[in-house]
């Protein structure tokens, strides 16, 4: 299979995506992620193949194989397009193992994106995988059920954050709070300026005026 630009493009997206998916999971995930284009030296990206002793060239497996031709003959309508499996390696290790059909163009298949969790990993690493660094500042996230809601706690963290800066002049609080949430990215949300504008009591005319004075 030759791979067009834009199934590159795809693939090459996927690459990106496995390394913060790899810092998540930690060292106890091998991932893997299979390109299409030669079945022999598959591999094109692998994070923690230390595991497995694969790296970069390495060729598909056979279970990849076997489920390719499963959705060859079935049709990827026809059959899932994702596996996950429990499985026992060579050297005998027991795995969590999940493969995943990258599709590109047309729905057709051009890789393989292929997670193997080690289970028999010594706890105290997985462990140091989920915990947080000390050195780490813990972020505070707010899970909204709408934009509407998120709009409104971005506001609501800004204006905690200005409101008890006693070093920002009053006539200044606006200004510093329009800053910060321009920082945060609010306003690349459609309506978002009448939204800011609402929850501060102010007209959008200054919220743009703000904004304008801030991209300058």
């Amino acid at each position: 299979m030759k791979l067009s630009k834009t199934n590159k493009l795809i693939m090459d997206s996927y690459a990106n995506m496995i390394e913060g998916l790899s810092t998540y999971l930690g060292s106890a995930c091998e991932i893997s992620l299979h390109s299409l284009e030669d079945y022999n030296h598959s591999v094109v990206k692998i994070m923690n193949g230390y595991h497995s002793g694969r790296s970069v060239g390495a060729p598909l497996t056979d279970l990849a194989l076997n489920m390719l031709k499963r959705i060859s003959d079935q049709g990827l309508s026809a059959t899932e397009s994702y596996t996950s499996y429990n499985a026992i390696n060579q050297a005998g290790e027991h795995l969590k193992s999940s493969t995943i059909s990258v599709i590109g163009e047309n729905n057709c298949v051009i890789g393989m994106l292929c997670i193997n969790f080690y289970m028999d990993s010594p706890l105290s690493e997985i462990l140091q995988s989920l915990l947080e660094s000390k050195s780490e500042q813990p972020k505070n996230e707010y899970f909204a059920n709408s934009m509407s809601d998120a709009i409104t706690e971005a506001v609501n963290d800004a204006r905690n954050q200005v409101m008890l800066n006693s070093n920002i002049p009053a006539i200044n609080k606006n200004k510093e709070l329009i800053r910060i949430l321009y920082g945060k990215g609010v306003f690349r949300i459609k309506d978002s300026v009448s939204r800011v504008a609402d929850a501060l009591g102010i007209s959008k005319n200054t919220v743009y005026l703000h904004l304008r004075h801030i991209s300058e």
